[in-house]
């Protein structure tokens, strides 16, 4: 019940700021904040204690499970589950939303009450695609979110915000309807061989396909998951959406919006077919260390703060891509701890993308330029950010990356090879981004304010939780151990034997049965 009454409480929280701006406009900013605080508060104070206790029987794979009938005629459900995956998106979810509605506090000026309305109702889609156990509520969450989100960008947005609003709904609208297309075939694959109509994930994990049918399905699926990752060929909208929105759009789009498409992978695309994705893993490994060597080439000839931070995102979302499809343990897990650590770093240096065009109406990196000595707070932790997305060891995206080269190398000794490369192309991009807007000449005389109160402790809270999960990563690890275990279990076996990231004494007893032979 506590996923549904999640849902249902940032939609009503919403509908509330929308209303409450003729009260004033501080109404809704204050709403929003508040019903997301309640929302991670709530939901880390239910689940926490039964993850590292022994709560949950060993035969339940849910952390959080809730089912009643939607539409019985036609076998769909209200069906929501959670395990440690879900829960570890889920929380990323709401302090990103946290971090947006901070970020917004002063940048949204006009139609204040509207905008926060659709900042919670993405984060509501959002977190409906993280949790629903039917594949028809999955996908109805799954348009849900874009609606919000074009709309934050065309109304909000900057320059070219109705272009860039138009490309990433008509590139994310043909993704979602292929999606559909194969969740259809499947429920009638499923429906001609046991005579019973339904989109239950449990259910459909059971359904036999010929070879030919699971590959074109499994395509289906991919293809929507892959534009919202994005993975490259299919990722132009991406640097325009991410450049033109507004700072919080554009947090949440980076931060968040993205990982449904990599958590796509490894809920649906893999386990419900993996014949077909041990087949075509190949295909998507090399097109994660495309992204990587390409987007890293692209950031770093970008001028535009804001667009290299969106390109860097191809890189980093290359490596999830990589270590989802490379099968083995080891890489899976350091897909997921990337996915967290690119939600912190990403979405903090938006954030800071937002404060410096605030205070110099621009994003040019070359017009900027001596900032250190004027906003020192500001320089240093963009410093420390950029270190972060690099990939420096003890801060969060090192664990990723680590753990997802580690385990590409044990099955491609080449792929892992020229994914190295790329971490030298983030730290040469990385570097121009400093260089060029802190430090040189300050040709522009720039005199304004360095970080306040409340922006500085939100992106120095950020740094904590990144170092944390840095030096210290196993609880995050834990957490996810069982949901990565069932994925190797349904999904294709992994090419090499390995052992967990996790020592053997800390991994949870909760993993699920396997599910019925295909």
């Amino acid at each position: 019940m506590i996923l549904l009454l999640l849902i249902a409480f940032l939609m009503l929280g919403g509908l509330i700021a929308w209303v409450s701006e003729r009260l004033g406009p501080q109404w809704p900013r204050w709403i929003a904040l508040g019903t997301t605080v309640v929302s991670l508060c709530t939901i880390g104070l239910d689940t926490i204690p039964h993850l590292f206790g022994d709560v949950v029987p060993s035969s339940n794979p849910w952390l959080r499970e809730f089912t009643v009938p939607w539409i019985p005629r036609f076998g769909i459900g209200l069906h929501l589950a959670m395990d440690g995956l879900g829960f570890l998106l889920i929380v990323l979810t709401l302090t990103l939303g946290i971090v947006a509605a901070i970020a917004s506090w002063t940048e949204i000026t006009s139609g204040i009450g509207f905008f926060h309305f659709n900042l919670l109702w993405v984060l509501a889609g959002i977190a409906g695609v993280f949790v629903a156990m039917d594949l028809f509520l999955f996908f109805v969450f799954w348009e849900l979110m874009l609606v919000p989100m074009y709309l934050l960008i065309s109304i909000w947005g900057h320059e070219r915000r109705s272009y860039a609003a138009t490309k990433f709904f008509l590139f994310t609208q043909a993704g979602g309807l292929l999606m559909l297309i194969s969740i259809l075939a499947l429920s009638i694959v499923h429906y001609r061989q046991t005579g019973v109509t339904t989109f239950d994930y449990a259910v459909l994990l059971g359904t036999s396909l010929p070879p030919e049918t699971e590959f074109w399905l499994m395509l289906g699926f991919f293809a929507a998951f892959a534009v919202k990752l994005p993975a490259v060929p299919l990722h132009p909208w991406l640097p325009d959406a991410h450049t033109e929105a507004p700072t919080g759009g554009s947090i949440i789009l980076a931060g968040i919006l993205l990982k449904t498409g990599a958590y796509g992978m490894l809920r649906f695309a893999i386990p419900l077919f993996p014949n077909a994705s041990e087949t075509f893993a190949i295909v998507a490994m090399t097109l994660g260390v495309v992204g990587i060597l390409y987007g890293a080439l692209l950031a770093f000839a970008q001028t535009d703060f804001k667009r290299l931070v969106a390109y860097s995102s191809v890189t980093h979302l290359g490596f999830v891509l990589l270590g989802i499809y490379a099968g083995t343990l080891h890489a899976r897990e350091g897909a997921i701890m990337a996915m967290i650590a690119h939600g912190l770093s990403t979405g903090a240096l938006f954030m800071i993308a937002g404060v410096l065009q605030e205070r110099l109406r621009t994003r040019d990196m070359r017009r900027m330029g001596g900032l250190w000595p004027v906003v020192p707070k500001l320089s240093g932790v963009t410093l420390v950010f950029s270190m972060a997305s690099l990939g420096i060891p003890g801060l969060a995206n090192f664990i990723g990356e680590f753990l997802v080269l580690l385990g590409t190398y044990r099955v491609n000794i080449p792929l892992a090879v020229l994914a190295t490369i790329g971490v030298v192309g983030a730290a040469l991009y990385s570097l121009i981004l400093i260089q060029r807007t802190f430090h040189g000449e300050n040709t522009e005389n720039w005199k304004v304010p360095d970080l306040r109160g409340v922006q500085f402790a939100t992106l120095g809270s950020m740094i904590l939780v990144s170092l944390t999960l840095g030096l210290y990563p196993q609880p995050l690890l834990k957490i996810s151990k069982p949901a990565v275990a069932r994925i190797q279990t349904w999904g294709s076996p992994p090419p090499a034997q390995e052992t967990s990231a996790v020592p053997e004494k800390d991994v949870s007893d909760r993993a699920t049965p396997s599910p019925p032979d295909r």
